[in-house]
């Protein structure tokens, strides 16, 4: 609860501090290249934010990370500078930042402080703002840090499961119904930059493979909502964008072939990578994935991180207040 107290006809809130856990996702889920994306229930960051009576961002890192503090250079500062912009620059926020997503990964390390960032603020404010001006607000971040705001990241990490994102202007987010999968995800130690895996992607497309893409979004979409595995399977393929991402990531013809073998709905890049990911069936299988990533990267001689996890359904979590 916010306390609002009105004070010479001005409005001044009570000082309070949340604390969130903000999770990583899965954008375009193979075939649907910024228009679809999912949460996962691990790795996730903690953030704690707190509501000043001043305008101003004050940032904190308690990582190793060594990201910015200046807010106009942050992720989640300038999502805080958006929403005290819009509070007339009545108020501000103390934030402090707990990254346990590796910027760069692939698993949606921007979009988990923006998007925490904002639900931590507008829930000081007494939760004033729609869902959808909260995944508008967080936007500003991943604008900064891929020169796009885009909400594939973004609106899952908010809302949680699945989203589709139909439209950014005007936003047209669609809550998909998340089915009883296990996600694993293996985080080779290397780092593709967003902006950098967005330049090398072709600005055209023949019309086939435009179609054939059509087919699989339509496809993975209707497999998610009937729960229909084989269909999930068969729809994740993409003949547009991983041909060309993919070169950025070392061993993922082998990776992917061998993850099916083992079985493995299918899977691709997570993001713009460097992480990749497999839908599974159950959780033995998910972690029989694992063992075969492991094995992959292992031979290669890259070091790796692996999750295996399952679709997040909450999104940015308040687990406490004060």
């Amino acid at each position: 609860m916010v306390y609002l107290l009105i004070l010479s006809g001005h409005q001044k809130y009570k000082m309070k501090k949340v604390k969130v856990h903000s999770p990583g996702t899965v954008a375009n889920i193979v075939c649907g290249f910024d228009i679809l994306g999912l949460a996962l229930s691990e790795p996730y960051d903690v953030m704690e934010v707190m509501l000043l009576d001043r305008p101003e961002v004050i940032i904190h890192n308690r990582d190793i990370f060594n990201l910015p503090t200046e807010a106009e250079e942050n992720v989640a500062g300038v999502v805080l500078l958006s929403v005290m912009e819009r509070m007339n620059n009545t108020i501000g926020f103390e934030v402090t930042v707990e990254k346990h997503i590796k910027p760069g990964s692939g698993i949606g390390s921007s979009a988990a402080s923006a998007a925490g960032a904002a639900v931590a603020a507008n829930y000081l404010l007494g939760n004033i703002f729609s869902s959808d001006e909260v995944v508008q607000f967080a936007m500003n971040g991943e604008k900064l840090a891929s020169g796009v705001k885009h909400a594939d990241n973004i609106a899952p990490c908010i809302l949680g499961g699945i989203s589709l994102i139909r439209s950014i202007h005007p936003l047209d987010i669609v809550s998909i119904p998340a089915p009883d999968l296990f996600v694993t995800v293996v985080h080779p130690q290397i780092e593709v930059r967003t902006s950098d895996a967005r330049q090398i992607l072709k600005q055209q497309v023949l019309l086939k493979d435009a179609i054939k893409q059509w087919g699989n979004i339509a496809g993975l979409v209707t497999g998610f909502m009937k729960n229909d595995y084989d269909l999930i399977g068969r729809s994740l393929e993409d003949v547009i964008i991983e041909p060309v991402r993919s070169i950025l990531i070392p061993g993922f013809d082998e990776l992917k072939v061998k993850c099916k073998e083992a079985g493995a709905l299918g899977g691709g890049i997570s993001g713009s990578g460097p992480s990749v990911f497999m839908l599974s069936k159950d959780e033995s299988t998910a972690k029989a994935v694992g063992h075969v990533m492991s094995q992959v990267y292992e031979q290669i001689g890259i070091d790796y991180n692996i999750y295996v996890t399952t679709i997040n359904r909450k999104g940015v979590e308040v687990v406490s207040s004060e």
